[in-house]
């Protein structure tokens, strides 16, 4: 067994069995049995949804909770997740506490149903080494291949979609970013930035999924998004981090630097006043700019730009 895999099982025991202590403290209560996933072994499950207490998967910030997670419990220790970036599933450490509790891929779960044909938990919020039993804000459900393809006689994308309360919020948060840019809010398909002058190179740059760091997720990619962009044929070489917003027909916005001047204010207005004027010349004139969109509603986003000019060509 790898030492990585090795020190995550570990790593996850202790927190559990620190927690469980934790919680055994006070007047004794009889012992209650470790989850067991023996019957639900080999299985292959498919989030179908992912809700927060209110019934809703997006936030006020547009933060939209994919049910992308595809499951199979391999055995007593370990489970395999699904990369849709590596294509392939992945074993991961399984931990194991009582209470119907869990740990795989440093969340913390807690079962509510466990059938051969679903799976419902709660994710547990979790605080340092400590986790709250009792408290969650998001379910997730999911369910078996074989019960989606022979049963529900459906596709897993059809489960997947935004329900109506869904679409309803999120109308909500278009229209109000759209009638005031303050309250942009972030794109699932964020902005597209697509060069029209071959001395401009434009590049979004993307998580990278790393089991060995322990950093799987790509939420980044939409909630902050952040373009590289490269100016050959410049008027001076120059370097200029900032963040704009794009409104729903992508036009751009000059937000805020991304640097600090530490009380310098008159670098802080020659640095503001020679990147508008950057953004106003080069990125407007140089690039089509499509908006972002969620459910396929155009709206106002923020995006972060790092902006190089080099006065040689290319």
């Amino acid at each position: 067994m790898p030492v990585i895999y090795q020190k995550a099982i570990k790593n996850a025991l202790l927190i559990l069995t620190a927690i469980f202590s934790l919680t055994a403290c006070g007047p004794k209560k009889k012992d209650k049995t470790k989850i067991s996933f023996k019957s639900v072994e080999g299985i292959t499950f498919l989030e179908v949804s992912r809700k927060q207490n209110n019934g809703l998967s997006f936030n006020e910030y547009g933060f939209h909770l994919m049910p992308d997670w595809r499951l199979r419990f391999v055995s007593e220790d370990s489970a395999a997740l699904y990369s849709p970036v590596k294509g392939k599933f992945f074993n991961f450490p399984l931990a194991l506490g009582t209470d119907s509790v869990f740990n795989i891929a440093h969340a913390f779960l807690k079962m509510k149903v466990m059938s051969k044909d679903s799976l419902i938990f709660l994710l547990l919020e979790a605080q340092g080494d400590s986790i709250n039993l009792n408290k969650s804000r998001v379910t997730m459900r999911l369910y078996s291949e074989d019960y989606i393809k022979n049963k529900l006689k459906t596709d897993v994308s059809v489960l997947q979609r935004a329900s109506k309360r869904d679409s309803v919020y999120v109308r909500g948060l278009v229209a109000k970013a759209n009638s005031d840019i303050k309250k942009a809010f972030a794109a699932s398909q964020p902005v597209q930035m697509i060069s029209t002058n071959p001395n401009l190179a434009v590049n979004q740059r993307k998580a990278k999924p790393s089991l060995i760091d322990n950093k799987y997720s790509t939420d980044d990619d939409y909630l902050n998004p952040v373009y590289d962009i490269v100016i050959h044929k410049a008027y001076q070489n120059f370097d200029y981090s900032f963040k704009a917003t794009i409104d729903s027909v992508g036009v751009w916005h000059y937000d805020k630097p991304l640097v600090v001047f530490l009380g310098d204010d008159a670098a802080e207005k020659n640095f503001i006043k020679v990147s508008t004027g950057i953004m106003n010349t080069y990125l407007k004139l140089f690039m089509k700019t499509v908006p972002g969109k969620t459910l396929g509603m155009a709206h106002a986003s923020t995006v972060a730009v790092n902006v190089k000019g080099i006065m040689a060509a290319k």
